[in-house]
């Protein structure tokens, strides 16, 4: 598993993406159209991204398809949800925070396109020890690059 620094790095590199792609188009446009342009900046860089990644849930031993999909996870460790909204919702950093609980990952983004200033529009969450309990332990961190 990759470091604290490493996910660190990511992160700035998944935002740097992110806040390219919003100088180039602006707010406004659907969360489809910056998720295909952030994935092709991701990928012309050299990182590993999937889309639109199912999100299984473990419940009394069995696994269960749940329709839950996060919108890109970058090399296996970052997940990453992109909105296109007015305003983001305490709902969407638990959405965030359920997913990087049931998938087991470190790092998640929540980004939104709808701001005049992206960075206005980033927030970045941690778990300290990722489990599928929703008792897990909790961290949370500020955006690294405010």
């Amino acid at each position: 598993m990759a470091s604290a620094l490493e996910h660190e790095d990511l992160s700035e590199r998944i935002i740097g993406a992110a806040i390219k792609v919003h100088r180039a188009l602006g707010p406004g446009l659907l969360e489809s159209a910056y998720e295909a342009c952030v994935v092709h900046e991701l990928v012309k860089s050299g990182l590993r991204v999937a889309r639109q990644v199912d999100i299984p849930i473990m419940y009394d031993s069995l696994r269960l398809e749940s329709g839950f999909r996060m919108d890109m996870l970058v090399e296996d460790c970052v997940v990453v949800e992109l909105k296109s909204i007015d305003k983001l919702a305490p709902i969407h950093e638990a959405q965030l925070m359920t997913y990087l609980r049931l998938s087991r990952k470190p790092v998640g983004l929540l980004i939104n396109f709808n701001v005049t200033r992206l960075i206005d529009g980033v927030v970045r969450r941690a778990m300290t020890h990722p489990s599928p309990r929703p008792s897990a332990a909790l961290r949370v961190e500020k955006d690294p690059s405010s």
